[in-house]
């Protein structure tokens, strides 16, 4: 005879399975796991021809990465880029043939990354010619050196001794701003170097200023710092062996963050001047 005891375990299994049916079990577990996405997924039957009872299996082709694009043609400078633009510089017979060349060098870097070329600005037949380092952002925006606040500076600097920009030629060592301001390069500087001397040359000036200690160290053979170079004659030599005298002093970029030392650069300024109006007679 049953107890009650012996349907309990009935009881519980009924219970249980409507309790996994209300949750929608509707299908029973099995020892092995099947992979239902994989038999959902359809399958095409590839009908071999006619004759082929044993078909080559088909080649599986791998997705390729697209083509590298091709780098930009960009010289990397060395010495035989600076031989090249000294080679190139002599053969500039004007100033209009030594912007052309200068133009269609391709040997220094920091062409490719400025906006444009930096020449120069104002008469290149005036007896005061200034040379800086480098064209800046500004600069390099409207193709002139010395623009911009420093520009504006070094005008009323000019003006202070009866000179505007018209009346004096302005150009840099350097004719492409390089990325971010940075310092240009002893080879950069060197490469440059050529077409820097030959403008000098083919424009004559009676008096050279060289704004800064980068451009007074290079057209000056100097080692000293500006301060030190600033206030004393020099002597830069062209090519063809013409002295012309020279003034290195104060760039106005370095005034703004100097001020005080305006005064020096005034003392300069009054120098060039009466430099100028002695070689006049």
């Amino acid at each position: 005879m049953q107890t009650a005891d012996s349907n309990q375990p009935a009881f519980d299994l009924r219970e249980l399975l409507r309790f996994y049916a209300d949750a929608g079990v509707d299908e029973a577990l099995m020892d092995i796991p099947v992979d239902r996405f994989a038999e959902a997924a359809p399958t095409v039957a590839r009908t071999p021809p006619a004759g082929d009872e044993n078909p080559p299996a088909r080649p599986r082709l791998e997705p390729t990465a697209p083509p590298p694009r091709p780098a930009p043609a960009v010289s990397v400078p060395d010495e035989a880029q600076a031989a090249r633009a000294r080679e190139l510089a002599r053969e500039a017979a004007s100033l209009d043939e030594l912007r052309e060349i200068l133009a269609g060098f391709d040997g220094c870097n920091l062409k490719f990354t400025a906006k444009q070329m930096v020449f120069a600005d104002g008469d290149p037949q005036a007896d005061l010619m200034l040379v800086g380092e480098a064209p800046g952002r500004d600069e390099d925006i409207e193709g002139l050196p010395f623009v911009g606040r420093s520009g504006r500076l070094l005008d009323r600097m000019l003006a202070a001794i009866g000179i505007d920009r018209k009346s004096a030629y302005i150009a840099n060592v350097i004719p492409w701003r390089p990325p971010g301001n940075r310092t240009p390069t002893p080879l950069e500087t060197e490469i440059c170097r050529p077409f820097i001397e030959r403008q000098i040359e083919l424009a004559r000036p009676k008096v050279l200023v060289t704004l800064g200690g980068p451009a007074s160290k290079v057209l000056l053979n100097a080692t000293e710092g500006v301060l030190r170079l600033r206030g004393n004659w020099k002597v830069h030599r062209t090519p063809a062996g013409v002295d012309i005298p020279a003034m290195p002093t104060l760039h106005p970029a370095y005034l703004l963050r100097n001020p005080a030392h305006k005064k020096l650069a005034w003392r300069d300024l009054l120098e060039i001047r009466a430099k100028l109006d002695a070689l006049r007679g």
